[in-house]
């Protein structure tokens, strides 16, 4: 399995109303340096849609600035249909929202 695969693996088990960080999906996809690597990734994403990369967020709760299906102002908007709430500085409040493993 590629690195991207498994990285897309991991994106696929966020769950629907939950986000997970860059760094949190690179250390559960088995390396937590790649950040950057989980980055690149959802920017070829595949399968948008399927990969819901819009779950993917700076690890302080920013939407990422690159997000490649429309911008940051787009994955705000996918992850608000979901239920998730901003904080006034316009970030995902991540002791409510983030993505909790057993992992």
């Amino acid at each position: 399995m590629t690195t991207f695969e498994r990285i897309y693996e991991v994106v696929r088990r966020i769950p629907y109303g939950r986000v997970a960080s860059y760094g949190q999906v690179a250390a559960l996809a088995g390396n937590p340096r790649w950040a950057r690597v989980v980055g690149y990734a959802l920017h070829a994403n595949p399968e948008p849609g399927v990969i819901p990369c819009h779950r993917v967020v700076m690890a302080d709760g920013r939407p990422a600035p690159g997000f490649a299906f429309g911008g940051p102002d787009v994955q705000k908007a996918m992850l608000e249909a979901e239920g998730i709430r901003f904080t006034a500085d316009g970030t995902v409040d991540m002791s409510a929202y983030r993505w909790q493993t057993n992992e």
